[in-house]
């Protein structure tokens, strides 16, 4: 039997899956997710942040208290241009927790993104976020 497809919507730059469960489970317990889903939520953060995608569309990928912030920030990256993340570098403070920093890339002027990840059952979720 065939599974049916998630429905990609295309938002800014990024296409994120938003009715496959399966976007935030990533990997087992104990497992940090993989630089390249963390680079694509670094990528959508961008684009929020420079008002080129809905805060909705990251709801469930943040905790409500970052969701709030978000929605309170507004644009906060200054830009004429699509944003473009880097490689994220990532840090494991303790287990179950992972945070990393995305240098933003915005034609003359970049800004670094950090985030704070945490992980709640077998989904990463971004509990904070600060950008400069």
């Amino acid at each position: 039997m065939r599974r049916p497809q998630a429905q990609t919507r295309f938002q800014g730059t990024l296409a994120l899956a938003v009715d496959d469960p399966a976007t935030l489970v990533w990997g087992p317990p104990g497992a940090l997710p993989d630089q390249r889903r963390l680079r694509h939520l670094g990528q959508a953060l961008a684009e929020v942040l420079a008002g080129r995608r809905p805060p909705a569309s990251l709801a469930d990928r943040l905790s409500d208290q970052a969701y709030r912030e978000l929605r309170k920030a507004g644009r906060m990256i200054d830009t004429r241009r699509p944003p473009l993340v880097g490689t994220p570098r990532i840090q494991e403070p303790r287990d179950g927790a992972v945070e990393m920093c995305v240098l933003v890339h915005c034609g003359e002027r970049s800004h670094a993104l950090a985030l704070r990840l945490e992980r709640r059952g077998v989904q990463w979720v971004c509990t904070d976020f600060e950008t400069r």
